[in-house]
């Protein structure tokens, strides 16, 4: 599988802007909970899955309760998770089980499964596109049509789920795009410019006919993206770029869903880049089942 290294710095932001989004801010408190739960009281907790899918965000439950421990001056909860991300699990199956202050427990519990419903939905969608493609020779990527925020997260439920990351954002690949062919006057001075100007810099070119990708291999680009091309004229293409002898990645992109995803992975291409992965997974269904206070 994909590195699957957990980004602990962007996920204590985000843990904590969610926690300020939630309680009001820093300083701010759960008025239900506070009201009616002793600071004394400690409850057992499980993190349960109420339907099928593939975990990701595991490490978000630590990070969450641990913050809300520390706003409230609390000891931290004692966690045992029961699945790692990347595992499929059952309706019914046990993520994680916690002991500690229901405080905690309970001021942490939305914030926590907002986060791991969310990351486990974007990693069992991911898993359906994996599957697909699985003995085609190609890989599903993500795209940045990411929730703000919630990019690096996003993209790491995207590898647990058996995908890659495309690019991170502006700034690690340069993507030339039609608006860039416009703006500079062709493919050839749009990639002249960009390769001019950050020679260490990754550029990837779209295209959307044959010659065009020919032109862009011909000008030096090595990653094509061939966008909302028919199978029959993405197949066409990759057999054309093959030919130039050239070493390309190419990827298709563009309106791609999972009952025509191995017809296009089949054409030869290395890649299938699904804006989707990010922007429309259903999340997976869990919930936090408290026992009743010892």
């Amino acid at each position: 599988m994909t590195d699957l290294q957990f980004p602990d710095v962007a996920a204590l932001a985000v843990v904590r802007t969610a926690l300020d989004e939630d309680l009001g801010g820093p300083e701010g408190v759960d008025v239900t909970t506070m009201a009616t739960i002793p600071p004394e009281q400690v409850s057992a907790a499980q993190v349960v899955a109420r339907a099928p899918g593939v975990i990701a965000g595991i490490p978000v439950v630590a990070l969450v309760f641990d913050e809300v421990a520390r706003r409230l001056g609390a000891q931290p909860l004692q966690i045992s998770t029961t699945r790692h991300d990347g595992d499929q699990v059952a309706a019914g199956d046990v993520v994680a089980t916690l002991h500690g202050s229901t405080q905690v427990t309970l001021v942490g519990e939305r914030t926590m499964l907002n986060l791991l419903c969310r990351l486990s939905g974007v990693a069992t969608h991911t898993r359906e596109w994996a599957t697909r493609l699985e003995g085609t020779g190609a890989t599903v990527l993500d795209t940045r049509k990411t929730t703000p925020g919630l990019r690096a997260l996003e993209k790491y439920a995207v590898r647990a789920g058996g995908g890659s990351n495309k690019r991170l954002g502006l700034y690690d690949v340069a993507m030339i795009k039609d608006n860039h062919k416009l703006a500079a006057g062709s493919l050839s001075a749009a990639y002249a410019a960009v390769h001019g100007t950050f020679p260490d810099v990754p550029v990837q070119v779209e295209v959307t006919t044959t010659a065009e990708a020919l032109e862009a291999v011909a000008v030096g680009a090595r990653f094509l993206l061939c966008d909302n091309m028919s199978v029959e004229l993405l197949r066409a293409t990759v057999e054309a770029v093959r030919a130039t002898g050239e070493v390309v990645e190419l990827e298709a992109t563009g309106g791609l869903t999972l009952d025509v995803a191995r017809a296009y992975a089949l054409t030869g291409v290395d890649y299938l880049s699904v804006g989707g992965l990010t922007h429309s997974s259903p999340i997976v269904d869990l919930a936090l089942d408290l026992t009743p206070a010892e």
